[in-house]
């Protein structure tokens, strides 16, 4: 139990502690790319997205695939490219159904020595994408 701050002596409140945690969804990275539709073509064509919209002037748009959803937003380079982690139950089939799609596959299905299965996917804005399965 905790004291809720601000209120009147009279009026404190013990709260539980687990009573005010909220919810958080899945966040939604903001990639930097230097033109937003030629990503959002590249993402549907090479990594099996679907474009779902974007901005009048071109400054931001967004792809989704799953429960997943990716922003691009308009930078001028030179700009430090993002690295994100996405786990792939299947990852053998994820493998092979972006090397079907011709995405730009950096780094090979391996196991790595830290007991990951792992490949790695660059788009055409160097930011990476590392597909794992423990």
């Amino acid at each position: 139990m905790r004291r809720l701050r601000g209120l009147s002596a009279d009026r404190e409140v013990a709260v539980n502690q687990k009573e005010l945690r909220t919810t958080f969804a899945h966040p939604t990275p903001e990639l930097p790319v230097e033109d937003v539709e030629r990503a959002q073509q590249h993402y549907r064509d090479a990594l099996g997205f679907e474009i779902r919209w974007l901005y009048p002037g071109g400054d931001i748009g967004a792809v989704s695939r799953d429960n997943v959803a990716i922003f691009f937003r308009r930078r001028a380079r030179p700009f430090e490219p993002a690295v994100h982690w996405v786990f792939a139950a299947e990852i053998d089939a994820t493998y092979e159904e972006l090397r079907s799609l011709g995405a730009r596959i950096v780094e090979p299905l391996e196991k790595k020595p830290w007991g990951l299965r792992q490949f790695t996917v660059e788009d055409i804005d160097g930011n990476r994408f590392y597909f794992h399965c423990d």
